[in-house]
């Protein structure tokens, strides 16, 4: 809502925003995600304690993990289409109700005697299963919630928060599995997928909101074709896309080789509590990152941020991983995360922003997927058979080296797609 004083001059002042932390919708929606990503931030670190602890087996921890990422790549278009053509609150309402029955499950049946690892890995993968289409219909919420004019204060808010509790779920994870139990840490869990429910229930309905599943929409397949359609015909959202998977390939890289780099190149053990600290310094920039963008989208263009933010991301990536002291290696890193994470809530604001309302989950879905979903687990993959082969500092920097890749083609790009941006934002 917006008032208009009237300037004692006779003339009347800008409009006044009330700020979204004063909007029930926002307040609800900001709510539900940090809930639910704190309970699930301790379920990352529980559900392999808990296999663990079960089996002994390192396999099947494995695994675990696998069950929880294989998803995204698997459901992630159906997911897509089946939020743009659903009520979105009513789905992410149901995705939650269900994610508290399933992760509610496991401390259930360990307190009945009855837990299996088979339930522990089936329960992990459903999990994030309803996950996907939880996110799915999310990427349309937002919009709806708050407006496309203050998008990008609204995903800089929610990052920054899931951000935040993130760091402060793994943290507290350890601790809680040591008071109670692994199995009872994900009681937690089950009950923020349950509050986070409640609140979804308080978003009051906007038309924008519907996803009516009119009966002459497409099928499932051809709406998913029309979803990748619509992405790869826009040229600026393609580009993004395209840097923003080198972009996560190289985030992959990082990240998966962080703890040996630590190990070989800084003198900090995997016992040592500075790698924590290295951990958490990615996570604070990236905080960081997430407030500076809305004060720089009131000043400049989606694509320049982008354009300088890259190149910008390169350097700090370069600084990171030729240092030699872990006290430079902390600052860089931070430095780099803020850049990084930049990219990412700018390229996402964007893209909600040039979507049709109708279109919102499977581009968006489809735009993650493509870039995050294959771009992390295949740099990780990379990164980590370059460090065997020849070296740690090899391995990061190629993770450099995708960054400044994604900076040249933006670049390039510019001249054909200067005036698509900045008409869509216009």
């Amino acid at each position: 809502m917006t008032t208009s004083p009237v300037d004692p001059k006779g003339g009347q002042s800008a409009p006044v925003r009330t700020p979204l932390r004063r909007t029930r919708n926002f307040r609800n929606l900001w709510l539900s995600r940090v809930l639910s990503v704190l309970g699930s931030s301790v379920t990352l670190v529980a559900m392999p304690v808990l296999v663990y602890q079960e089996t002994k087996s390192p396999f099947l921890v494995s695994l675990v993990a696998a069950g929880e990422a294989l998803p995204y790549v698997l459901f992630v278009l159906l997911a897509g289409a089946v939020a743009d053509r659903a009520h979105r609150r009513r789905l992410m309402v149901a995705a939650d109700l269900l994610n508290c029955a399933c992760v509610g499950s496991v401390p259930l049946a360990a307190a009945l005697g009855a837990l299996t690892p088979a339930h522990i890995l089936t329960a992990a993968f459903l999990s994030s299963t309803l996950y996907v289409f939880f996110d799915s219909a999310g990427y349309g919420l937002v919009p709806a919630a708050v407006g496309r004019d203050r998008l990008a204060e609204a995903n800089s808010a929610l990052w920054g928060g899931e951000t935040a509790v993130r760091i402060a779920g793994t943290a507290m994870a350890g601790t809680l599995i040591a008071a109670t139990s692994a199995s009872g840490a994900l009681a937690l869990d089950a009950l923020s997928f349950l509050a986070s429910a409640l609140l979804l229930r308080g978003i009051g309905d906007a038309p924008a909101h519907l996803g009516d599943g009119a009966a002459d929409r497409p099928g499932p397949l051809a709406s998913i074709r029309e979803g990748l359609r619509f992405l790869w015909g826009h040229p600026v959202l393609r580009i993004m896309t395209v840097a923003g998977g080198l972009q996560s390939f190289a985030g992959g890289a990082f990240i998966g080789q962080l703890v040996i780099f630590a190990d070989r190149e800084l003198d900090i053990g995997a016992s040592d509590a500075r790698i924590g600290l290295l951990f958490t310094s990615w996570s604070a920039g990236g905080i960081l990152g997430s407030l500076l963008l809305p004060r720089l989208r009131r000043r400049v263009s989606p694509l320049r941020i982008t354009l300088f933010a890259l190149p910008a991301s390169a350097v700090l990536g370069l600084a990171a991983v030729s240092a030699t002291d872990w006290r430079v290696a902390l600052v860089a890193i931070a430095a780099w995360g803020s850049t990084y994470l930049m990219v990412i809530v700018n390229t996402m604001t964007y893209a909600q922003e040039v979507t049709p309302e109708e279109l919102q989950g499977r581009v968006n879905t489809t735009r993650r997927m493509l870039s995050s979903g294959l771009g992390v687990p295949l740099g990780a993959l990379v990164a980590s058979s370059v460090t065997v082969a020849v070296h740690v500092r090899a391995g990061l920097l190629l993770a450099v080296a995708a960054i400044a890749l994604a900076s040249v083609i933006v670049w390039a790009a510019y001249p054909r797609t200067r005036a698509v941006a900045e008409e869509a934002v216009t």
